[in-house]
């Protein structure tokens, strides 16, 4: 249809429409009666009509805008001041019939989508009906069958493991049967963590399994103290040991217990240091001197304080008897009264002996 939506340039004449895109624009009043004068009459003059119906000209000037834009009046190519009706039915083809195969066609893609969606929920009902039926925390009381557990974990493992081994170096025989195992894994793509505590760099077959593991792309980090003995496979499963049996151990499936024990894990990771197995001077050393002092002010005996710091009882007696020195202490507790006061500044006045 020729002409529509072409304007010319006047303040009253129409603005540019293209087929398929709806106005915003309403029916008033005034477009009603224009239209109707224009239809009984079959044409009119777009500079007179509003003198012809008694409207204000910006009045009529917007009714007419709307019909053009609604496609209801139309310019004659020939003359085009002169506007004739158009019937609403070619309007409604004009603007409307585009929207609606526009919408028709996303009401398809949207039935498709929703059709391969539900093509899954079946899967997603067997799952969730597995997980559902496997318990959250397992409780595993033969050594052999944790073992075996373990073994089937690390095979199945595919982004990463996190280990956290508390205390210090472990047997020569257990770090060799790891090493196979853990490095089949990195050679999968499995990245590995590992967390000991300080005290392990004294060991030396420690020493040789973090340089083999190393080499191989393992990460090894070190603390003073560490929350506990975990291993976690691909932040779904992880085995904790019995708290009351040394041969037994805890598996855990929960995934809010495993997310909040792989936080744990990744928050002392942030604070380890990088493994070396050379210490003598490092900043390591002073970190469990540290931590002794500390927990010498809390009180701890020897045997608790080793067993928290991953060490021998005659290492950390050795250690002890190191810091009463440097801090002319007498006591244990003394020892640890006067490192605290020497951290913070000479405020205080050490007590006599205790």
């Amino acid at each position: 249809m020729g002409g529509i939506g072409e304007g010319d340039g006047r303040s009253a004449g129409p603005r540019e429409q293209t087929a398929g895109t709806a106005p915003k624009a309403q029916l008033s009043e005034d477009a009603v009666r224009v239209f109707r004068w224009v239809s009984d009459q079959g044409s009119c003059d777009v500079r007179t009509v509003g003198a012809t119906l008694g409207l204000p000209e910006n009045c009529a000037a917007s009714a007419v805008r709307t019909l053009t834009d609604l496609l209801l009046l139309r310019h004659v190519p020939e003359d085009p001041d002169r506007l004739v009706p158009v019937a609403p039915d070619a309007a409604i083809a004009a603007l409307i019939a585009p929207k609606e195969a526009g919408l028709r066609r996303q009401l398809a893609e949207i039935d498709q989508l929703r059709g391969e969606l539900a093509l899954l929920t079946p899967l997603y009902t067997e799952g969730r009906r597995r997980w559902q039926g496997r318990p959250a925390l397992t409780e595993v009381t033969d050594l052999k069958t944790v073992v075996g557990m373990i073994t089937e974990a690390t095979m199945r493992c595919r982004r990463e493991v996190r280990t956290c081994h508390p205390g210090g170096g472990r047997s020569p025989a257990l770090l060799e049967q790891a090493f196979v195992r853990d490095r089949d894994m990195l050679r999968r793509g499995v990245r590995m963590r590992t967390l000991y505590q300080h005290t392990a760099r004294y060991h030396l077959p420690t020493q040789e399994y973090a340089r083999r593991m190393t080499a191989e792309g393992a990460e090894i980090r070190t603390l003073s103290e560490l929350f506990g003995r975990m291993v976690a496979f691909d932040g779904e499963t992880v085995f904790i040991p019995h708290q009351d049996d040394l041969d037994a151990a805890i598996v855990i499936h929960d995934p809010s217990t495993v997310a909040y024990l792989c936080t744990t894990f990744d928050h002392a990771w942030s604070l380890a240091e990088p493994y070396q197995p050379a210490w003598t001077e490092s900043s390591a050393r002073d970190e469990v001197k540290q931590a002794i002092v500390r927990l010498l002010a809390e009180g701890m005996k020897d045997e608790m304080v080793a067993r928290r710091l991953g060490m021998s009882l005659r290492t950390c007696r050795k250690h002890i008897a190191e810091i009463m020195e440097q801090l002319g202490a007498a006591s244990r507790f003394q020892a640890g009264y006067l490192a605290r006061v020497q951290s913070s500044g000479p405020a205080a006045t050490a007590p006599g002996t205790a």
